[in-house]
């Protein structure tokens, strides 16, 4: 009796094994959910009343945005650039920012950067639409063009995604959704990889802070910022 039970038991793993394997890849993929806004000291609310004021288009201070109810809209129309937070500029710090994407939506979170051209004095986290696609060194979480994510954790049109960056001298460490997906030591990157020519290892390790605007909506919530001591 007890090889009878052993043996209907050892089947039922190996149905249950099977089955498993012949489920399409989508519905196999870690599923992740917008973080909460952080709270407690040394946390800053980028939109709140005391900050809102300071975010601008840098070079032309063009109207490219909104900000109502604590949320920073693009409406997407070209021709393109960059929204930045410019009163002061930040080195070492810990980030949360939430945004929601819409069809074909390309954007993305630059920081230590430049206001005359900020994806290439600084480092861009990717937004963009591709929810249920494969992860590459474009997809939303990338370090564009640089490093792709271990998993593309981006959840379906409309639905709010976060971020938590944590860049700290030649560290960098992204979480989307709550997963980890990029943990990098930006010291080894001494070469020039993909777009960018100057390697990342010698880009400033201080700047600002920036959200792109690609010719397609995105909204923007919960910029949350704390620096890091040095």
């Amino acid at each position: 009796m007890k090889r009878h039970a052993t043996l209907l038991m050892s089947l039922c793993l190996v149905f249950s094994w099977a089955h498993a394997q012949d489920q399409p890849p989508e519905k196999r993929r870690p599923i992740g959910t917008c973080t909460a806004a952080p709270t407690g000291e040394g946390w800053v609310d980028l939109l709140d009343a005391d900050h809102v004021n300071e975010w601008r288009e840098p070079k032309e201070n063009r109207d490219i945005f909104a900000v109502e109810d604590g949320v920073l809209s693009i409406p997407g129309n070209r021709p393109f650039g960059y929204v930045g937070y410019m009163k002061e500029e930040f080195g070492d710090f810990q980030l949360h920012i939430e945004f929601k994407v819409t069809e074909r939506t390309n954007s993305g979170v630059i920081f230590r950067a430049g206001p005359e051209d900020p994806p290439f004095s600084g480092m861009e986290i990717q937004v963009y639409d591709d929810h249920g696609a494969e992860p590459s060194r474009t997809s939303s979480g990338s370090v564009f063009d640089v490093a792709t994510p271990m998993f593309n954790m981006s959840l379906p049109r409309g639905e709010w995604n976060s971020f938590d960056i944590t860049c700290k001298g030649d560290s960098l460490v992204v979480l989307m959704n709550g997963w980890k997906i990029l943990d990098i030591d930006l010291s080894k990157m001494t070469m020039p990889i993909g777009k960018f020519d100057t390697p990342y290892a010698e880009l400033p390790k201080k700047g600002f802070l920036f959200v792109q605007d690609h010719g397609h909506p995105v909204w923007y919530r919960n910029i949350f910022l704390k620096k890091l001591q040095d």
